[in-house]
C-alpha cells in the first residue's frame, strides 16, 4: 500500500486531528513509534514538524564521476544532498534552485495558521527528497444539507525534481505517499512554483495563494448545496438507472442477472443506506449511490484488496471520470446544463 516501509511511516510522518478523524492512520503501529507517538489528538505543533522532520537543510554539492581512475567534475551539473547525513536527494543542472522544506512548506504554512487552522499532517518521503504539510480546519464542517467534510490545503515539494513546490486544495487526508498521490490527482485550485533561479521572488505569491484555505469551506459547501438543490424525481432516477445499467433481451442470462443485481444494489443504497438515503431525490444522492456502490459493493478482481483498488481508481482519475459520467447522464435526463455535472468530481 506504500512504497515506504512501515518503520519509516511511523517515524517520519506526523498525523494530527485524530479525534476529529475518528481514527489513526492506516500505518499506525505502537511498536514502531519510537520514544514519541507520531499521532496527535489535535493539530500537529509547528515546532514538532521542525524538530522531528525539517531539522535539516538541503545543500548543493559538486557532481563528480570517475574516469580512468581519476575523479572529474561534471561541469554545469550538481547534486542536492541532505545536510545532516549526506544522503543523495537529486541530480540537476546548475540552474536548479533549492526550495528548503522548512521555509517553503513550514514557514509559509505557519503564516496562515490561527485559531481556525492547524497542521493536520506532515511527512517526509524518499529519505526526505519529497515532503508535505497539510493544513486543516479543527472542526468537521457540516453543510445545511447535512453533508460532513474536512477541508485541507496540501503544501508539498521535492528535492529530487519529481514535483514543483505545490499548494493545492484537496479533500483527501494525506498520511502517506499514496494518499499524497491521491490528493494531487484531485481536481481543484492549486499554485505551483518551479525550482528556477528566480523562484525565490515568488515566495510572497505562494503565501498569498495559501490564503485560499479560508475560502475553501464556503466554496465546497456551495457546491454541495447546488447538487442538493438539483432535484431528481423517482421517474428520472429510474430512467437514469436504465441508461447507466442497460438490461435487455440481447444480453446473456449471466449479463442480465449481473445488471439486475447491480440495479437492485444501487436502488437499495439510494433508498436505505445512511450514507446516501438522506439525500434521496437530489443529484448529490444519485452521485453518492453510484460512488458508494463502486467503492464498497462492486466486484474486485481476485487478489486485489478493495482499498487498493479504490486508491488506484482515484489516483488514475477513473473515479472522477465515473462520477462525471453519472452526473452528465443525469443532466441529460433532467434537462439540466451539463457544466453542473463537473461539480461533484471536482469537489
Amino acid at each position: 500500500m506504500s512504497r515506504e516501509s512501515m518503520e519509516w511511516l511511523n517515524l517520519y510522518t506526523l498525523i494530527g486531528f485524530c479525534v476529529k478523524r475518528g481514527r489513526k492512520a492506516w500505518h499506525h503501529r505502537i511498536e514502531l513509534q519510537g520514544i514519541e507517538s507520531n499521532h496527535y489528538d489535535g493539530p500537529v505543533p509547528v515546532e514538532d514538524v521542525l524538530r522531528r522532520l525539517f531539522n535539516w537543510q538541503a545543500e548543493e554539492s559538486e557532481m563528480l564521476y570517475r574516469f580512468r581512475g581519476q575523479l572529474m567534475q561534471a561541469s554545469g551539473h550538481k547534486v542536492i544532498i541532505r545536510g545532516d547525513n549526506g544522503a543523495l536527494l537529486g541530480k540537476f543542472k546548475d540552474g536548479y534552485q533549492i526550495h528548503q522544506p522548512s521555509e517553503w512548506l513550514l514557514e509559509n504554512v505557519a503564516t496562515i495558521l490561527d485559531d481556525e487552522l492547524g497542521i493536520g499532517s506532515a511527512g517526509l518521503l524518499k529519505n526526505g527528497a519529497v515532503q508535505w504539510v497539510s493544513v486543516e480546519v479543527p472542526e468537521n464542517i457540516v453543510t445545511p444539507e447535512g453533508v460532513e467534510f474536512r477541508s485541507n490545503l496540501l503544501a508539498t515539494g521535492s528535492c529530487d525534481g519529481s514535483i514543483a513546490t505545490t499548494f493545492k486544495r484537496v479533500r483527501t487526508d494525506v498520511v502517506c505517499d499514496n494518499t499524497r498521490d491521491m490528493a494531487l490527482s484531485e481536481a481543484g485550485q492549486q499554485f505551483k512554483v518551479k525550482h528556477t533561479k528566480n523562484s525565490e521572488l515568488k515566495i510572497m505569491e505562494a503565501r498569498e495563494a495559501l490564503a485560499v484555505v479560508h475560502q475553501m469551506d464556503e466554496e465546497f459547501a456551495k457546491e454541495i448545496g447546488e447538487l442538493c438543490a438539483w432535484k431528481v424525481s423517482d421517474n428520472e432516477f429510474l430512467k437514469h438507472l436504465q441508461i447507466m445499467i442497460p438490461v435487455n433481451d440481447e444480453m446473456s442470462k449471466v449479463g442480465i442477472t449481473k445488471g439486475e443485481n447491480k440495479r437492485n444494489e444501487i436502488v437499495s443504497l439510494y433508498q436505505q443506506d445512511e450514507r446516501v438515503a438522506p439525500w434521496k431525490g437530489t443529484a448529490y444522492g444519485v452521485a453518492q449511490a453510484y460512488n458508494t456502490w463502486r467503492q464498497h459493493e462492486a466486484t474486485v478482481r481476485k487478489g486485489v484488496p478493495r482499498h487498493v483498488r479504490n486508491m488506484e481508481n482515484l489516483i488514475s482519475g477513473k473515479q472522477a471520470d465515473e462520477d462525471n459520467g453519472v452526473l452528465k447522464v443525469l443532466a441529460d435526463v433532467t434537462g439540466r446544463a451539463t457544466d453542473t455535472a463537473a461539480t461533484y468530481a471536482a469537489a
